[in-house]
């Protein structure tokens, strides 16, 4: 039998966007991504649940001939942490979908300025308004404490509505770091943060 080895760095760096542009990290960009990261990494773990989770429901249907409501509505709310939190992680790791076809051939410094248009004038007013709407949302549900309309399922349904709210203030936070980031590339403002030699 033939052993291959495969470089996973080289795997990653063939696969990754010609078009993105490694910019400076600052004090404030990294105490953002960081949080954002904490939240994307331990979120994943979320993944895990859910396939066994899923796996158990299909037995129990399948095996046992029953299934139950608040463990099929768990199933979805896993899914919908998973998947919104999970947003934020790729706008922090520049995982979302780009025409690279047209950014690939831009300079550098222009490819920085419609980041800084796009995330001003799009992204960031996106997160505003869906977070000014989702605030009365969870609230209401919270204070009339709002629980599943099927029967036998799932208590306290402002928990995965507060989702919304936890997942676009991410997205916000990663948006503003990367934000600082191409603002820092184009102008020297804020300053650079070297990284720590030990």
């Amino acid at each position: 039998m033939a052993e291959y080895n495969v470089d996973l760095n080289k795997v990653e760096e063939a696969v990754a966007h010609k078009a993105a542009v490694e910019y400076p990290r600052t004090l404030v960009s990294d105490v953002l991504e960081g949080t954002v990261e904490f939240f994307g990494k331990y979120t994943s773990l979320l993944w895990i649940a859910l396939m066994l989770l899923i796996v158990a429901n299909v037995l129990m249907r399948y095996t046992l001939g029953t299934n139950f409501i608040a463990l099929e509505e768990l199933q979805w709310h896993l899914y919908a942490v998973g998947f919104m939190v999970g947003l934020s992680y790729c706008v922090l790791h520049d995982g979302h979908v780009r025409v690279d076809v047209l950014a690939e051939h831009w300079h550098p410094r222009t490819r920085a300025v419609v980041e800084i248009i796009g995330l001003v004038v799009l992204f960031l007013p996106f997160c505003y308004f869906i977070l000014s709407y989702a605030w009365p949302f969870v609230e209401r549900s919270y204070r009339i404490n709002e629980v599943s309309a099927a029967p036998g399922g799932l208590p306290m349904r402002w928990l995965i509505k507060s989702v919304i709210l936890l997942a676009f203030t991410l997205m916000a936070m990663a948006a503003v770091a990367r934000l600082i980031r191409a603002f820092s590339f184009l102008t020297g403002f804020p300053r650079e943060r070297k990284p720590s030699s030990k």
